[in-house]
């Protein structure tokens, strides 16, 4: 129960999450896609973003390997980029709230999680070691395949290589957009603390609960 509690919670965020993101970008190109109040702009976001999820669950189906096989490294890497931003938006809050002398409490960890991560992810697509590559391992996997007199596990193999090309594509994606992400934030924070971009806060000022009940007293 915890699991399957657990399981569905992460994709319901996850869903909302990226239908948010997808009707951000989406507004730059028609801006009626980006109103978060149209129900057709909504519903045609969720969509998307579930046939985009469906698709990996069907993978998982299908593959005669277990669709783990190609999940679990796209997760691995997803979860670590996502430490990055979530470090980038705690950095620029600290700059922000003039909090400058505590940023080592987020950049030596975002210096760290950058250089691990994408050094990985760097591994992870361009290995020579078809164990570890994603190209490799498909390149691998194509020429098994035209080794094979049964034509059924050739086909396999060969739906195999074209997942873990598949997997190549989506993890440089995940690092470029991540990168994008972290060369913004840098430029951001050079011109706060430079003082040639002004500061916006757009967080509500503190409120203690005593000052709140009397408030409401």
């Amino acid at each position: 129960m915890f699991e399957a509690l657990f399981i569905l919670t992460t994709i319901d965020a996850g869903t909302r999450v990226g239908r948010f993101l997808l009707q951000d970008l989406l507004g730059n190109v028609w801006r009626p896609l980006g109103n978060t109040r149209s129900w057709s702009a909504n519903f045609l976001a969720s969509v998307v973003l579930v046939a985009a999820w469906g698709w990996f669950l069907y993978q998982g189906v299908i593959d005669p390997l277990g669709g783990i096989n190609s999940l679990w490294p796209l997760f691995g890497l997803a979860n670590q980029l996502l430490s990055v931003i979530a470090l980038c938006l705690g950095t620029t809050l600290l700059i922000k709230m003039r909090k400058t002398k505590y940023l080592f409490v987020t950049l030596v960890p975002l210096c760290f999680m950058c250089a691990v991560t994408f050094s990985a992810g760097y591994l992870k697509i361009f290995s020579v070691d078809p164990k570890l590559g994603f190209l490799s391992g498909a390149q691998s996997l194509t020429e098994q395949a035209g080794a094979l007199a049964d034509p059924h596990k050739a086909a396999e193999l060969i739906r195999q290589a074209s997942v873990w090309r598949f997997d190549a594509l989506m993890a440089a994606s995940f690092l470029l957009l991540v990168l994008l992400i972290v060369l913004g934030s840098a430029i951001q924070w050079w011109q706060l603390v430079r003082g040639t971009k002004p500061v916006v806060l757009r967080e509500s000022e503190f409120v203690q609960i005593s000052q709140l009940e009397a408030a409401r007293s």
